[in-house]
């Protein structure tokens, strides 16, 4: 097969496993009803400087991938069609940039191989059909990466360094860790000290070169901050004010150095990649003998990856907080450091029956769930369905399960180790089309709140106006008809003694939805209809004669929301 049609298929292959299930089913937690949420109110606000969550502030990150989201919406006019289109634009254009930066490096091959290493990984794939913000901030730090590359291993190009710059502070617009790439910098002056081979020569006498891609970094950063400071500073607006320290200080250096949640060991991530990263984590059993040899020969293609691989682990290592997605920015990197010994790798024996006992494996784990759940009544299915509320349907999901890990054992022994790669290739497509095609409209209903949230219009009725207590992003998001929230960062007893205030105004006009929460002890004995359980909480519908006398505790004045 020509080099061209290679690519053509990868790629073709790629869109499928990303894109497959789009549009058939709604946001979903964690995050992605918040940012939807976020950028919903900003076209509905017209404030793209200062992202609200409801009625508060919401500061914890940057607004670019809200404007994606913002102008995704614009340009396919539904929220269902649009709120995936930026993480799958980003997860093309990173394989993309893998493939055509390992092209360039070595051959066609190594650049195939570089982005066949980052799409079979099972924590790239899953992340990228997320509409979360790591997928625009791995394009992002990917292009930045791409950039200084072009520059110090295939140039001198200044151009491509400075845009690379440019790309870096762009991602710090995302995430404030999007400076992350141009730490690649510092292996590369220690290696051009030490006269690595594959470094360009780019020379001395170019300091205002160098301190251009600086400007660029800042540029791009920017263009955000500069008018979002001024708006700050010169608005009068206290909560204004208030954003800019916790965007600047409590989201960026506090958040590092004394994480308030996701706290985790420092070897966690050793644990996520040797799990999430499979089937591309098995190759390092082999490669660190190869890697150690390029160290010997000082290959400054192979290393230069790899350490800024390594320092973007070592960097989220050290904080306390950590979640698995963090370390996604080093997948590319640590796949471009493999590429030119992929091809070899894959010819070996002992990998070959790696791959082929993973595949194996996988598929027979999936064929025992499937069939257990479908045919059985295991205590993972029952409380997948109590604790989702899945009503109906549930059944597609035993049998997708049991037809996939039937498919993949087939397919295992049909080809055997001597063609593990393809058995491999099969059962991962074969488990993200189930995903995309099963399991989003199986799960929809329970994991966006949807289905909560017209049953509550349904109880409630038409005109009926709904106050959200103990609330999270989903139910705001899917709510129908007329609704008030109470604050978010509020506690949820002081939500409720608000919302109790609220409803009291006007009782027969209103209802609260109120999440049966450990915080709201009063409700354990509570007659007020269940609504529904979604994402493993149980919500009720209160009236004012569903009101418990131990939930009329003494408040303080209360400002009440409006009306």
């Amino acid at each position: 097969m020509s080099e061209r049609r290679q690519t053509f298929w990868f790629f073709l292959i790629a869109l499928w496993v990303l894109a497959v299930g789009f549009g058939l089913r709604e946001p979903w937690p964690a995050d992605e009803p918040r940012f939807v949420l976020v950028a919903k109110r900003m076209l509905e606000s017209g404030d793209w400087w200062f992202p609200h969550r409801g009625h508060e502030l919401y500061p914890d990150k940057p607004p670019l991938y809200f404007w994606l989201l913002a102008l995704s919406r614009q340009l396919l006019g539904s929220w269902r069609w649009s709120f995936l289109l930026p993480s799958l634009i980003a997860g093309m254009a990173s394989l993309w940039l893998t493939f055509d930066l390992g092209r360039r490096l070595w051959n066609h091959r190594a650049g195939l191989w570089a982005a066949v290493a980052v799409l079979c990984t099972v924590q790239f794939v899953y992340q990228f059909k997320r509409a979360q913000i790591d997928p625009t901030l791995v394009l992002l730090t990917t292009l930045a990466f791409y950039g200084i590359c072009r520059h110090v291993l295939l140039g001198p190009n200044w151009r491509w360094f400075w845009f690379g710059c440019f790309a870096a502070g762009l991602g710090v617009v995302a995430k404030g860790v999007g400076f992350l790439p141009l730490l690649a910098l510092l292996p590369f002056a220690l290696m051009r000290r030490q006269r690595w081979l594959g470094l360009a020569e780019i020379g001395s006498g170019n300091t205002w070169r160098w301190t251009v891609g600086v400007a660029f970094f800042l540029f791009a950063i920017a263009l955000w901050f500069a008018p979002m400071l001024y708006l700050a500073t010169t608005g009068g607006d206290s909560e204004h004010a208030a954003y800019l320290h916790n965007i600047l200080f409590k989201q960026t250096a506090t958040r590092y150095a004394e994480a308030w949640h996701h706290r985790q060991p420092i070897w966690y991530f050793v644990e996520i990649i040797a799990l999430f990263w499979l089937p591309f984590s098995l190759t390092f059993f082999w490669l660190w003998r190869d890697w150690r040899a390029a160290w010997r020969a000082r290959d400054a293609r192979i290393w230069l990856p790899l350490a800024w691989g390594l320092m973007v682990i070592v960097f989220f290592s050290l904080s306390p907080g950590k979640r698995d997605m963090y370390i996604l920015p080093a997948l590319p990197a640590l796949a471009l450091a493999a590429a030119p010994l992929l091809d070899g790798l894959a010819a070996r024996a002992g990998f070959q029956r790696a791959l082929w006992l993973f595949a194996m494996l996988l598929s027979g784990l999936l064929l025992a769930m499937g069939a257990w759940a479908w045919f059985g009544h295991p205590g993972f299915a029952s409380t997948l369905v109590e604790d989702r509320g899945i009503d109906t349907g549930v059944i597609w999901l035993w049998r997708m399960l049991a037809f996939v890990g039937a498919a993949g054992v087939i397919a295992t022994i049909f080809w055997r180790r001597a063609d593990a790669l393809k058995a491999c290739a099969f059962v991962l497509i074969l488990i993200w089309t189930g995903y995309g095609l099963v399991a989003y409209p199986v799960l929809d209903a329970s994991s966006s709140s949807s289905a909560l949230m017209q049953r509550a219009r349904e109880l409630a009725g038409a005109d009926t106006r709904i106050g959200l207590v103990a609330w999270k992003e989903q139910n705001l998001l899917q709510a129908t008809g007329p609704v008030e929230e109470f604050g978010f960062s509020a506690d949820e007893p002081e939500q409720f003694r608000r919302g109790i205030a609220w409803l009291r105004a006007a009782p027969t006009q209103r209802r609260l939805l109120v999440q049966q929460s450990p915080a709201l002890t009063c409700l354990e004995n509570s007659r007020a209809p269940m609504v529904a359980v979604a994402n493993r909480r149980r919500w009720l519908l209160l009236s004012v004669a569903d009101l418990d006398p131990a939930c009329e505790t003494p408040a303080q004045p209360i400002k009440s929301p409006s009306p």
